[in-house]
């Protein structure tokens, strides 16, 4: 799950996206609007951790564009600003959760995974290919009836394969949504964590699920299915 995090304090911008790494988030982390609209327009995100008081733009204006533009990705406002009338205007501008400063990291966990369990249910819960499947609430994954246990990247990267099944992936479009804008790409990196997911996924089977395109990427690809344009 890949997530932007928009926090104008920089002592507490590294410790919540030191802590989310450590939960097996992708972070994407900005200190103003104005860095912040530049990632949403360059980037599909699962959630946003949003400060209403940044520079530039603040969180109730860069909301605003955002829904404007069509996109409803899940927003929590995380703020220091905890009138019942900031709550009101936080909701009414679109905001999906809120959350007031200083906070519980647990509750933060919690609201981010609600976040995405909410959005996920408007999604297809359970995401498969042949006799794989992936139960995007559980975390679970199968594949006939065996359980595999999967890294925490090793699950971001086969849950972006299944939700882009039948089309050809570029190393870097893997990189940019299994890791974050601030990691340093290298295809190697890809390479190592595709073979990983190999190993636990297709090793054993006779339907070979992840496919290399050479001078291209991977496809994952049941053998019958025709590959997307």
């Amino acid at each position: 799950m890949r997530i932007l995090l928009v926090e104008d304090e920089p002592s507490l911008l590294k410790i919540i996206e030191t802590r989310l790494k450590e939960e097996g988030y992708s972070i994407d982390a900005v200190s103003d609007g104005r860095q912040a609209q530049d990632f949403i327009d360059m980037a599909e995100y699962d959630c946003i951790i949003l400060d209403i008081m940044i520079p530039i733009i603040d969180g109730l204006t860069l909301l605003r564009r955002m829904r404007q533009n069509k996109i409803f990705t899940p927003v929590l406002f995380l703020t220091a600003k905890d009138s019942v009338d900031d709550r009101v205007i936080g909701l009414d501008t679109g905001a999906d959760d809120y959350l007031t400063k200083p906070f519980s990291f647990d509750e933060l966990l919690a609201r981010i995974r609600a976040l995405l369990r909410r959005n996920q249910e408007s999604r297809d819960i359970i995401l498969s290919i042949d006799d794989l499947k992936l139960n995007s609430l559980t975390r679970e994954v199968t594949r006939g009836e065996k359980s595999i246990e999967l890294t925490s990247k090793e699950y971001s990267l086969l849950e972006y394969f299944l939700k882009n099944k039948n089309r050809v992936l570029t190393k870097h479009q893997i990189a940019e949504h299994v890791w974050s804008f601030d990691f340093e790409y290298n295809s190697n990196i890809v390479e190592v964590y595709v073979r990983y997911l190999r190993r636990k996924i297709d090793d054993g089977f006779g339907n070979k699920l992840i496919h290399t395109i050479r001078g291209g990427g991977y496809i994952l690809k049941d053998k019958n299915e025709k590959a997307d344009n």
